[in-house]
């Protein structure tokens, strides 16, 4: 009797984690913005309901100005936070930029756009030191931008006051170019009954290329790793220096961007502006979920973040409370918004 081999077993294929499907729930959980958009539903249903005029279109544009003009800064400082750094300089650099221009388009009396652009290469030229004095000391980016942001708020007193005599710059509303300089970066627009800041459109515009950049680019791609582990990142070939110096100047530019505004805005500038911003965008940064140690965020979650300090520090004017309790809300908003950010990460991995 002939005995029959059994069928050798066929191994069973182990499906690639990436092209496992993933539910809808699971994947709205994986947000890091989930937490900040359900304490923006929060507090405007809360304003809504304690403020009259919270709702009317007026209320509402002047919101989107207030949150937009902290949104602009708080999207490259997200994306900074995310790979691993942070920038104590930026406020500062806001009005460094500011001086920069007008006081180059004042001294030489030339066309104000030539101020603007030397503007442009000086704060591009902070950032690029941020990044190469990080790289090359490997100090703790607390403490460079720190040394950073005492230099120049000294730099911006010291030689407003040398060139002007005082602590504000000279108007430079009747040189040439202002005009067109102001439709830029300092204009409104009117869409039917709603009158909208340009401002509010540079930044839709820097969400929208930051979210770009963050999800579909290899650049974004090594903002996560050098974020996440520098050594492991720089050990698979990704450029930790050129990604760290490329995060700073996104900082430089967006000052820029922000300076130029509070410039044509006002036509003057306070040297002593722009201190203590830089916590208000790390703030709206971790509000949108960025975590302190890097790694983990969005751009959208930094404009959530932006949002929800527009719609308190503007609902509270509102509702006519007094404005000195608004500190303590921001605080307050803070520590919920980073605990509920905390939970719905900690959920998010344990359904993988």
């Amino acid at each position: 009797m002939s005995a029959t081999a059994p069928p050798a077993a066929t191994p069973q294929k182990t499906a690639d984690e990436r092209l496992l499907h993933t539910s809808p729930l699971r994947k709205l959980l994986g947000r890091p913005e989930l937490g900040s958009v359900v304490g923006a539903v929060a507090v405007f249903i809360f304003f809504s309901v304690v403020a009259d005029s919270f709702l009317q279109t007026s209320s509402f544009s002047t919101v989107l100005y207030a949150a937009s003009t902290l949104g602009i800064m708080a999207v490259p400082v997200a994306l900074l936070m995310i790979g691993g750094e942070f920038d104590l300089s930026a406020g500062v650099l806001v009005t460094t930029s500011a001086l920069v221009s007008s006081m180059v388009s004042y001294q030489l009396t030339a066309n104000v756009w030539v101020g603007v652009l030397v503007s442009l290469l000086v704060t591009l030229a902070v950032g690029v030191f941020n990044g190469l004095l990080l790289t090359r000391t490997k100090l703790p980016s607390f403490i460079i931008t720190l040394g950073t942001f005492l230099m120049l708020t000294g730099l911006n007193l010291g030689f407003t006051k040398l060139i002007s005599g005082t602590v504000s710059t000279k108007s430079i509303a009747d040189m040439d170019g202002f005009e067109s300089a102001k439709s830029l970066f300092a204009s409104q627009l009117t869409i039917g009954d709603i009158s909208l800041k340009v401002t509010i459109l540079w930044w839709f515009a820097l969400v929208a290329l930051a979210t770009w950049i963050l999800l579909r680019t290899r650049f974004g791609n090594w903002i996560f790793a050098v974020g996440g582990n520098a050594p492991a990142a720089r050990a698979v070939g990704v450029p930790v220096v050129k990604t760290k110096i490329g995060l700073y100047l996104g900082v430089g530019f967006c000052a820029w961007v922000s300076g130029q505004h509070l410039l044509f805005s006002f036509d003057v500038v306070q040297s002593g502006e722009g201190v203590g911003n830089e916590l208000t965008y790390i703030i709206a940064a971790v509000i949108g979920g960025c975590l302190i140690t890097g790694g983990y965020g969005s751009a959208i979650g930094s404009a959530v973040g932006a949002f929800i300090f527009g719609m308190t520090s503007k609902g509270i004017v509102y509702a006519e409370w007094n404005p000195d309790w608004f500190k303590f809300f921001l605080g307050a908003m803070l520590l919920l918004a980073t605990l509920l950010n905390a939970w719905v990460r900690k959920r998010a991995e344990a359904t993988k």
